[in-house]
C-alpha cells in the first residue's frame, strides 16, 4: 500500500471510488434519494478535475488501483476522505489518516477538522475526533445528516 499524490488523468477512476462508496457503504444510514443528491451518476469531468487539483487530494493505492483517497487542506479542513467500499476494513482508511496527521505535523496545523457522514462518525472517533454539532445540508433537493467534527493535534517536539 502506497499514499502518493493525486495525478492529472485519475478523476474518473476516483470519480468511481467516491460514488460506489457513497451507494454502496453509505446505504445503511441515508436513503437512495439523499444517496443519488450526494453522488449523482452523472458527473462534470472538468469540475471533478478541478476539485482535486485544489484539494491538493492524495490517493492511497494498493496493487497499482487506487483504494482511497483524501486531502488536507492548510486551514486543518479534511474536505473529503474515502475508502474504496470494496477494500472497508483493510487498513486503508488508518493509512489515510496516518498520513493526514504527518501532513498536520510537517505544516504545523493543530487542529484537524471535517464534515463527516454518519457512517463514518464512528472511525473519526475512533481517530480522536470529537462531535462539535450535528448539521442538516441540503444538497440537489436532499437533506443530508452529517457532523461537524474536529480533533486538537499534539505532536511531540523532536
Amino acid at each position: 500500500m502506497k499514499i502518493r499524490a493525486y495525478h492529472l488523468g485519475e478523476e474518473h477512476e476516483i470519480w468511481q471510488l467516491f460514488n460506489q462508496t457513497v451507494h454502496h457503504v453509505n446505504a445503511q444510514h441515508y436513503s437512495h434519494k439523499q444517496l443519488d443528491a450526494w453522488a449523482p451518476a452523472v458527473f462534470d469531468t472538468t469540475l471533478w478535475s478541478n476539485k482535486l487539483a485544489r484539494l491538493n487530494s492524495f490517493v492511497c493505492v494498493k496493487e497499482e488501483k487506487i483504494v482511497g483517497y483524501s486531502d488536507l487542506q492548510p486551514s486543518g479542513y479534511i474536505d473529503h476522505f474515502f475508502c474504496h467500499y470494496i477494500y472497508q476494513g483493510q487498513g486503508i482508511g488508518t493509512a489515510l489518516m496516518a498520513h493526514i496527521h504527518t501532513l498536520a505535523k510537517k505544516q504545523n496545523i493543530t487542529q484537524l477538522s471535517a464534515d463527516v457522514s454518519i457512517t463514518a462518525k464512528s472511525f473519526f472517533e475512533f481517530n480522536g475526533f470529537k462531535v462539535i454539532n450535528q448539521q442538516a445540508v441540503p444538497i440537489r433537493g436532499q437533506v443530508l445528516t452529517n457532523f461537524k467534527m474536529l480533533k486538537t493535534c499534539i505532536f511531540k517536539m523532536q
